[in-house]
């Protein structure tokens, strides 16, 4: 099958930004970083004869050897190329100015999924604040959302919780690709990096991954398939509670559930809150590793039905609702450290505020939880347009 779209990668190895080929240059990968035929990144531009330098590896790995999530990876040099790998999940998330040394041009090709909390952009972010200090110039070969680019959820990052999990103010799902984010972190957050985005061709914002018609390989190991991608929106802020999202299963993002919940109450709790565009399967899973390894939990399955109408944040509020009725003694927030921030909790950088867990404890419902948050990405909306490539 002939994909419908081409990204970034593969219009550069095409000749698109040609000027860019006798540069000194590095480039930040991952295992997904791959182009049509499954050519990962780096081998493909060594073979275009493109003059690459130093590798950089983002949470979990250049090449994805890091199974688990928080987990530093090591400065190394990559046994197929050749190349020093710099990471950038390690003592520093932030390029050094020696990493940078010798370079033109970095390469950014990570597959992100569409989601403020997960820590590619980020990644992003710290290394055009390095090349705009070391006068390097930053290249986004743009990839799919594949969550969509066109529903945002979520609320808005507020001043007093950044994070590696958030470190600029966007909705928790922003509908951006990585090299519209680049484009916004330039014209609304004031990083003067010398910029170029190389733009897919044959991406539509409505589209699903399935009609890109690339393939689809996991940009970190428990985002196993596209659905994976759909809930986690969502399910990510299960990270912020004792309840699993999956981890240590087949099914990671696409379970929840916990050893003190019956799944079976827990589903049905859930239809009461009149949510559409998924369905709820009650289930028993046993995780491998993480929260609760090796106990059987209670919980369900969530099959997304319709992507258009489902919103992933919204069933996530109605869940902590639900475990924490059918469960009160039980269900507890997760305490820090978590993604290098030490003292704030985790639910309260993962959601952007406090607001979501003080909310739930003062017994509010899933309206009053979420009210205000349509206005914010209202304005979000309107302030990232003209950073919008497609």
């Amino acid at each position: 099958m002939t994909p419908t779209v081409q990204t970034g990668l593969d219009r550069l190895l095409a000749g698109q930004a040609d000027h860019l080929r006798e540069a000194s240059a590095g480039l930040v990968l991952h295992p997904a970083s791959v182009t049509a035929d499954l050519t990962l990144s780096v081998d493909a531009l060594l073979a275009e004869g493109f003059r690459l330098r130093t590798l950089f590896g983002p949470q979990h790995g250049a090449r994805g050897e890091k199974q688990d999530n928080m987990i530093e990876s090591d400065h190394y040099t990559d046994a197929r190329s050749g190349l020093p790998v710099h990471s950038l999940y390690s003592e520093t998330r932030k390029p050094t100015r020696d990493m940078l040394e010798g370079l033109d041009v970095v390469f950014f090709d990570l597959q992100d999924v569409g989601v403020r909390v997960y820590t590619f952009v980020w990644t992003m972010a710290l290394a055009m604040e390095a090349c705009a200090e070391a006068g390097v110039r930053f290249v986004v070969l743009d990839r799919p959302n594949p969550v969509g680019g066109v529903i945002r959820e979520g609320p808005v990052l507020r001043e007093g919780y950044e994070s590696f999990v958030g470190l600029h103010p966007v909705p928790l799902r922003h509908a951006l690709t990585a090299g519209e984010l680049a484009r916004w972190l330039v014209a609304e957050r004031g990083i003067e990096v010398d910029l170029e985005v190389v733009a897919m061709e044959g991406w539509r914002r409505d589209m699903t991954w399935a009609e890109t018609g690339l393939p689809w390989v996991m940009p970190s190991p428990n985002l196993p398939t596209p659905d994976s991608c759909v809930v986690y929106p969502g399910m990510v802020l299960m990270e912020g509670t004792n309840l699993s999202e999956g981890r240590g299963t087949t099914r990671p993002f696409e379970l929840v559930g916990a050893p003190w919940l019956d799944g079976w109450e827990f589903a049905q709790r859930l239809r009461e809150f009149d949510l559409d565009g998924f369905e709820l399967r009650p289930c028993s899973f046993q995780p491998t590793f993480q929260k609760h390894a090796g106990q059987v939990c209670g919980g369900v399955q969530i099959h997304p039905t319709d992507v258009d109408r489902f919103r992933p944040v919204t069933l996530a509020v109605a869940m902590f609702k639900a475990a924490r009725e059918l469960a009160p003694s039980d269900f507890a927030w997760a305490e820090p450290p978590y993604e290098y921030e030490e003292n704030l909790p985790p639910i309260d950088i993962l959601w952007g505020s406090d607001a979501l867990r003080e909310c739930l404890e003062r017994g509010a419902s899933v309206e009053a939880i979420l009210r205000g948050v349509p206005e914010e990405v209202a304005r979000f909306t309107d302030e990232a347009r003209p950073s919008l490539l497609y």
